[in-house]
């Protein structure tokens, strides 16, 4: 799969190193952070609702059971593919593919999730930093896109199936 990120400008966002994993630098504005979410929450098929597995205040982005059709380690928890964190951080934790998630990381758009790293969920979890402009939101949504198709099983093309009667 080819995917292909612009680098990310200036330093990286300072982050906690431990659960709760939060962004505590180059937060979202409030403006910026309501755009992304209008944004996200209006991919076809996702239910918005709390996080199931983050802080008070995270809304997921939830896909119902017919539409969950990629493999384990496309979820957090349940059918919880992603979700965003409250305002104050802006940044959303997403489960990507391997090879997205090594682009995500070259070009300074993020990191893995400390708990991903312990092992105590799938190493395909990864921190998104909180967009802080309109082109960034952009950028992030390309992301939380990949990650949606990585939930409904949309990344692998696998060979037609001809049944022969």
């Amino acid at each position: 799969m080819s995917f292909e990120l612009p680098p990310r400008h200036g330093p990286r966002p300072e982050t906690t190193d431990c659960a709760p994993h939060e962004q505590v630098s180059q937060n979202s504005s409030a403006k910026i952070h309501a755009l992304f979410k209008e944004k996200a929450f209006a991919l076809p098929f996702v239910e918005r609702c709390w996080s199931g597995i983050s802080v008070p205040g995270a809304e997921a982005l939830v896909l119902p059971v017919a539409h969950a059709c990629g493999p384990r380690e496309a979820f957090m928890i349940g059918r919880e593919f992603a979700h965003v964190h409250p305002a104050h951080d802006g940044s959303s934790h997403l489960m990507l593919p391997p090879s997205v998630i090594e682009e995500l990381i070259a070009k300074g758009w993020g990191e893995p999730h400390p708990m991903a790293r312990l092992g105590y969920i799938p190493a395909t979890a990864v921190m998104a930093f909180a967009p802080r402009d309109e082109n960034e939101v952009d950028v992030m949504l390309r992301l939380l896109t990949t990650s949606w198709d990585f939930a409904r099983g949309k990344l692998a093309n696998p060979a037609p199936v001809h049944i022969h009667g």
